[in-house]
């Protein structure tokens, strides 16, 4: 809409929503005002993206050595900063038209998401981006164009009118350039350290090059007429040449010596462009043209880290959905890998080579989060919001598509033994952590976990390994959790087993109790813990006769037992698992392993409630081949109200708790009862009371040799 007009001047009134969002751009407080160099870069990158469409099929669309760049000049004198662009250019109706009369529905839809809370930074997803600038700046100037027409100037200071004019006082070529004046506040863009750093975050790998207008300094060498006022030099020689001279054979070695006095270096400045994004997307280039080298490189400026990737993977993905990536495995894990505060992940995102985030939840599982690299869609809205990527399917598709070639990378590494051990004292928490919450890779996850088993020496194999190492009849992998290789290895739960020629799997990293709970089966075959009831081991008929024998032989002091212990154990039973020990402790197939529940104790912040219903039923299994299970056999028999007998099950209860990975309730009353036993054995007097020893608080009660009331004083204590 024209407003007024002059010779050439015309002047336009913003349309009203575009006026509003100018008006609450100006206004607004945004800490993150550099958005707007990220915001007009872009601009430019698709400028120059067009018109080399075009050129596809028009060649003379662009000019005969016209480079295609992006060039910033900063101007503190005149406190402006210039963004030139030999892209396609506007004509008069592109400048009316796409800044300021039509309304864009993208304008309206950015208003009402500013006022949802949505942040400034998403303005380029509306199409609005240009107006970004106002953050900065309280006057933009715009020169561009196009093949088709003539140059003009857009001019506005936001005020709710903007001028247009033809200009060819400066002939442009084909582009744009856009002046934006300063704020005096803002003045920090024009420094050229800052500029470099905004470059270096947001437009690094755009696909032109994007050139800086630096000040620099240099020396040059020149002579005192040279450096100060020529006249001065003038008179001070010819006073020199009426003066009389001395006449010597030295007179002209001493004049060439004064010359060289006179010569001296001074700082002279200088401008010369200098290319800020070097960096160049190597992910667009074809993988077999880029070395190992040009790779380490990329990830060094890519990460800052000092050494070398230890893998990557390069690929593209077409079709429905476009995009490249390019991931790399470090070499070594991240000190706060698992901090709370720790970014969610290192993959940075772009859109058509414009940076738009590196902390992206949706675009890559946490258990991943060791993995760095950068993802570009083609397919993704320029600088779409965190809310907006929560609902967007071609995220999910990336997502999707980035870990599958995580687990193929893994899968390549796993291929030389040294490499992927490197890659596995690193992340295998990372790969177990993904058996707990992937469900969709847990198969797949499953393959690149290694433990130390009771076959495989100080090497840790896979469970392929230990699958392709199976007896012919045996269906089931047998693991057994705890607090260390030596403590699980001599653990009385694997004696039966190892005995029989089955390995163990040794799982002796804590996350390995969620790994468990998750991981029910490996090709086909059932993992089973022998710490847990329900262990069944393959039998002939002769030791199936043997078992069946023992639990009618020992039936009675399994019910003895289990009432001595009365609500300690669920039940009591005959062991199949027992060789050296003479009992243990096993748990409900459902409840906390004795490992579990000693990692949920030390939890800082647990919830106490939980260990209630949590805590695995405990079941005393006995051996029936150990000679102190069978004496005691042979006592109750003889005596069921025997009291010593009494003590005696309450004192192997308490020790197999200890060797079974249980912590006692009151490890006091057991060191009571384990000193009564050493006094029993050096014969020391019975009646004498213990010092250290109280009931409940009580004064020390004597201990008594006899079988009268008191001769069982473990029980009472008890």
């Amino acid at each position: 809409m024209v407003e007024g007009s002059d010779d050439n001047t015309q002047t336009f009134l913003f349309q009203a929503e575009i006026a509003q969002l100018m008006s609450l751009i100006i206004n607004t407080f945004y800490s993150n005002k550099e958005i707007f160099l990220r915001e007009l870069i872009s601009n430019s990158s698709d400028a120059l993206d067009k018109i080399r469409y075009e050129s596809l099929t028009d060649p003379s669309k662009l000019d005969s050595g016209k480079e295609l760049y992006i060039k910033l000049i900063p101007n503190k004198a005149a406190g402006t900063l210039t963004i030139i662009d030999t892209g396609i250019g506007m004509t008069k109706s592109d400048l009316v038209n796409n800044l300021g009369t039509i309304a864009k529905s993208g304008t309206k839809a950015f208003m009402e998401a500013l006022q949802a809370g949505a942040d400034i930074s998403m303005i380029g997803q509306f199409g609005v981006g240009f107006y970004s600038a106002y953050l900065v700046a309280d006057k933009v100037t715009v020169t561009s164009r196009n093949n088709d027409d003539e140059q003009y100037v857009w001019e506005s200071s936001a005020g709710g009118t903007f001028t247009i004019r033809q200009d060819n006082s400066e002939p442009l070529g084909r582009g744009t350039k856009i002046v934006l004046h300063i704020k005096e506040d803002q003045t920090e863009y024009l420094e050229e350290a800052k500029i470099k750093t905004i470059v270096n975050k947001h437009s690094q790998f755009i696909g032109y090059p994007i050139k800086l207008v630096c000040e620099k300094e240099r020396d040059q060498e020149v002579s005192d007429d040279e450096a100060d006022e020529e006249e001065k030099d003038k008179e001070a020689e010819k006073k020199e040449e009426d003066e009389p001279k001395l006449e010597d054979v030295g007179e002209d070695e001493d004049a060439d010596k004064e010359d060289k006095k006179k010569k001296k270096t001074v700082k002279v400045k200088y401008t010369e462009d200098e290319e800020l994004n070097k960096t160049k997307p190597i992910w667009t280039r074809n993988a077999d043209d880029i070395s190992q080298e040009e790779y380490g490189e990329f990830y060094k400026s890519l990460t800052n880290d000092w050494e070398d990737h230890l893998a990557v993977k390069h690929f593209s993905v077409e079709g429905q959905l476009e995009f490249r990536a390019l991931l790399f495995v470090p070499r070594r894990m991240p000190f706060d890998l698992f901090e709370n505060n720790k970014k969610r992940n290192n993959i940075k995102l772009y859109v058509r080579r414009v940076f738009i985030m590196d902390n992206c939840e949706d675009l890559i599982p946490d258990y991943l989060n060791f993995m760095k690299g950068v993802v570009d869609s083609e397919d993704l809205p320029l600088n779409i919001s965190r809310e907006m990527l929560q609902q967007n399917k071609v995220l999910k598709v990336i997502r999707k598509n980035l870990v599958k070639k995580c687990m193929e990378l893994f899968e390549e590494l796993s291929e030389d033994k040294e490499t992927y051990k490197k890659f596995y004292d690193q992340f295998a928490k990372n790969i177990k952590l993904g058996i707990h919450e992937d469900s969709r890779n847990r198969a797949k996850l499953a393959d690149f976990v290694r433990y130390q088993t009771s076959a495989s020496g100080d090497e840790a194999c896979s469970l392929a390994d230990y699958v392709g190492r199976m007896k012919e009849n045996q269906t089931q992998i047998y693991f057994i959790t705890g607090e260390s290789k030596e403590a699980v290895a001599n653990s009385a739960f694997v004696e039966r087993v190892q005995k029989r020629g089955f390995e163990v799997v040794y799982m002796v990293d804590p996350i390995d109790e969620y790994v468990i709970q998750h991981l029910k089966e490996y090709q086909g075959k059932q993992l089973v813990s022998v710490t847990k009831e329900g262990l069944t081991l393959p039998e002939d008929e002769a030791e199936k006769k043997k078992h069946e024998e023992d639990k009618e032989k020992f039936e009675e002091l399994c019910k003895l037992i289990k009432s001595i212990l009365e609500n300690k154990v669920e039940k009591v039973v005959v062991s199949n698992r027992l060789v050296d020990s003479p009992c243990c402790i096993v748990t409900s197939q459902y409840g906390w392993s004795a490992n579990m529940e000693r990692l949920m104790k030390a939890q800082a912040l647990r919830d106490s409630t939980t260990a209630g219903y949590m805590a695995g039923k405990k079941h005393l299994e006995i051996n029936p081949d150990h000679p102190i299970i069978d004496n005691l056999r042979e006592k109750a028999s003889a005596d069921k109200n025997d009291k010593a007998l009494k003590d005696l099950v309450i004192l192997m209860y308490e020790t197999a708790l200890l060797s079974s990975g249980f912590s006692l309730p009151n490890p006091q009353v057991h060191a009571s009862r384990i000193f009564r036993m050493v006094k029993l054995g050096l014969g020391i007097d019975y009646e004498e009371p213990m010092q250290a020893e109280e009931t409940s608080g009580d004064t020390p009660a004597p201990i008594q040799v006899d079988d009268s009331e008191d001769a069982s004083h473990m029980e009472e204590v008890d």
